[in-house]
C-alpha cells in the first residue's frame, strides 16, 4: 500500500470553483481525503510540500494528433506521452485522423496496444465513415464496444446529409459521441485566413466566419432530428454562439470545445506570413477572441484544447496559403492558459473546468476532479513562474509551436497518473 500527503497546496478545485490552501491524502492511486482531514500524513507516507503551488486534476487534452500509424517521424505515442507529461496532461484523447485512419477494429486494437504502456492515460477516438471520406458509415457499434471514446472525421466535413443522419442515428442507439467540425466544407475549402482587412492586404486565401455558423446550424438541425449525443470540435466566432444556446435551450444533448490558441491568439499575429500561425479553422478578430473567452466564463463553450497536431519542417516552410495547418501544444497548453488567468479573463477553477473536469465527464472518464475517490492524476505548477518559450526544448517530435520566443508564465513541477509521479524530479 503506498500513501502519499501533497501538503501546503494551492487546491484547484474545478467542480467546487474553489482555489484554496489545504492538503491531499492519495493512497494506492486514489483520492482519500482532502483539508484537514488529509494534513495529519500516516506513518510511513511519502510527504510533498508543494511549497503552495497550486495542485490540480490533470489536464484531460481532447483532440490529440499522434502519427502512428503512418506518421511517426511527425509524432509517436512515446514522445507525445512524454510531452503531455511534462505538459500537465494526464489524459490525452487521441484523433483518428492517422495514415491509414482508425477505421476499422483492427486499426483500433493496433494503436490501443501501442498506446499500453505510456506514461500517460491515453483514449482513442474513431473515425465516423470509413476512410474518413463520408461515404460510408464504419462498425460504430464493434468500436463502441472495443473502447472508442468518440466518432470523428476530424475537420473534413460530412457533405452527403443523408449520410450525416445515419451515422447520427445509429450512434444514438448506442449512447455513442459524435465530434462535428462546424465548417461549410464548399466555403472554407481552400481558405487560410479568416476573410477582412488583414488578409485582404496580406493576399491570403480566406473564407467568412459564417461559413463556421452555416456548419453548426446544418449539424445542429441533424442533431435536432436524430437526437444524438454531439460534440462541436472547435466554435471559434462570436456568431456561432446563440445556436449553440437555442441548441440547449431546445434540449438537445450538445456540448462545444476551442483550441487555445483561438482564445489566446489573433489574425494579427501571422504577422509577416509566419506558417506556425496557420490553423484550421483559421484565426479569428480579437473581438472573436475575447468573445470566446467570455463564453467559457459564462459555460456557452466546453471544452479547451490544445489540438495537438505536430508537422515536420518540411510541411510548414511552405508559403502560408500551402503551409500544413496545426501547432503542437501538449506541452503549451497550461502556460498558454496562463495567458487567460493573468489577463484576468478566467479563473483557474474557470480554466480547470474547460480543460480537465468538462471533457472528463463528456467522455464519461473519472478523471478531472480532486474529491474523495477520484483517480490521483495531479499536476502540480506555478502559474506566475516566468519563463521564454524555446521551440527545440519541446519534447514532441514536431516543433512547430506558435509560441516560440514568446515570454510566457507557468512551470509544472510535477505530474503524476494514478498516483505514480511521471514528470518532476523523482519521476
Amino acid at each position: 500500500m503506498s500513501i502519499t500527503v501533497f501538503a501546503n497546496a494551492r487546491l484547484i478545485d474545478p467542480e467546487a470553483q474553489t482555489d484554496e490552501t489545504g492538503s491531499l491524502l492519495v493512497r494506492d492511486g486514489m483520492i482519500m481525503a482532502r483539508g484537514n482531514a488529509a494534513e495529519a500524513a500516516p506513518e510511513g507516507a511519502e510527504v510533498i510540500d508543494c511549497c503552495g503551488h497550486a495542485l490540480a486534476p490533470g489536464l484531460v487534452d481532447w483532440g490529440v494528433k499522434i502519427g502512428e500509424p503512418g506518421e511517426r517521424h511527425k509524432e509517436s505515442f512515446r514522445s507525445a506521452a512524454l510531452a503531455a507529461a511534462a505538459g500537465g496532461v494526464t489524459t490525452l484523447i487521441a484523433r483518428p485522423d492517422t495514415m491509414p485512419p482508425i477505421d476499422t477494429p483492427e486499426s483500433l486494437e493496433f494503436v490501443t496496444r501501442r498506446a499500453a504502456d505510456a506514461p500517460v492515460n491515453i483514449h482513442h477516438m474513431a473515425a465516423l465513415t470509413k476512410a474518413r471520406e463520408g461515404r460510408e458509415m464504419v462498425e460504430i457499434g464493434f468500436l463502441n464496444d472495443l473502447g472508442a471514446v468518440a466518432f470523428s472525421d476530424g475537420v473534413r466535413v460530412i457533405p452527403d446529409t443523408k449520410v450525416l443522419s445515419r451515422c447520427m442515428t445509429y450512434a444514438r442507439g448506442l449512447d455513442a459521441l459524435i465530434v462535428g467540425h462546424p465548417q461549410d466544407a464548399g466555403l472554407s475549402r481552400g481558405a487560410a485566413a479568416t476573410s477582412g482587412k488583414f488578409a485582404s492586404l496580406y493576399g491570403i486565401p480566406s473564407v467568412s466566419p459564417m461559413a463556421e455558423v452555416m456548419g453548426l446550424d446544418r449539424d445542429l438541425a441533424l442533431v435536432a432530428m436524430t437526437r444524438c449525443r454531439w460534440h462541436a470540435d472547435q466554435v471559434t466566432t462570436a456568431a456561432a454562439l446563440p445556436a449553440l444556446t437555442r441548441a440547449r435551450d431546445a434540449g438537445l444533448d450538445v456540448t462545444a470545445g476551442i483550441s487555445i490558441h483561438h482564445l489566446t491568439l489573433n489574425e494579427l499575429d501571422v504577422g509577416d506570413y509566419r506558417t506556425f500561425f496557420r490553423f484550421t479553422p483559421p484565426l479569428r478578430s480579437e473581438a472573436d477572441r475575447q468573445a470566446m473567452v467570455q463564453a467559457i466564463a459564462d459555460g456557452i463553450i466546453d471544452v479547451i484544447a490544445s489540438f495537438h497536431t505536430p508537422q515536420d519542417e518540411e510541411s510548414k516552410r511552405l508559403p502560408f496559403e500551402e503551409a500544413a495547418p496545426g501547432a503542437v501544444g501538449l506541452q503549451t497548453l497550461l502556460p498558454a492558459a496562463m495567458r487567460l488567468y493573468h489577463q484576468g479573463g478566467l479563473a483557474l477553477p474557470q480554466l480547470w473546468r474547460a480543460m480537465s473536469l468538462n471533457p472528463a465527464r463528456r467522455l464519461g472518464l473519472t478523471s478531472g476532479r480532486i474529491s474523495k475517490g477520484a483517480p490521483a492524476d495531479l499536476v502540480l505548477f506555478d502559474p506566475d513562474a516566468p519563463f521564454v518559450m524555446d521551440r527545440f526544448k519541446l519534447l514532441s517530435k514536431s516543433k512547430n509551436t506558435p509560441f516560440d520566443g514568446a515570454r510566457m508564465e507557468g512551470r509544472v513541477k510535477g505530474t503524476w497518473v494514478a498516483g505514480q509521479r511521471v514528470f518532476g524530479e523523482g519521476a
